[in-house]
């Protein structure tokens, strides 16, 4: 793990608290953490966990989106801080380099 990776982790906590029960049914909030954790604890993104995870969470915030409860911008911020919960962007500069 990264102290980047560790950043993007606390971000995704802090919307989740700052979205709170008002904003995010307690099944919402339990998607975003698990999509988070899931990328954060993982070595590669070969696994289907990681993969699956992100897909519930996009999945989730197209939802919300469609609902109006969501704008798009917060859903895309929530969805790139999610991504750099895993490895994707240092495996990405690796292929790069």
């Amino acid at each position: 793990m990264t102290s980047d990776r560790a950043k993007a982790y606390r971000r995704v906590v802090r919307t989740v608290r700052e979205m709170g029960p008002a904003k995010l049914w307690p099944s919402e909030q339990a998607c975003i953490r698990e999509a988070a954790d899931t990328l954060l604890f993982c070595r590669d993104l070969e696994g289907a966990d990681a993969r699956t995870a992100f897909a519930a969470a996009t999945t989730l915030t197209d939802r919300l989106i469609d609902a109006g409860r969501w704008t798009s911008s917060r859903a895309r911020a929530l969805l790139d801080d999610i991504w750099a919960c895993g490895p994707g962007a240092v495996l990405l500069e690796a292929v790069a380099a």
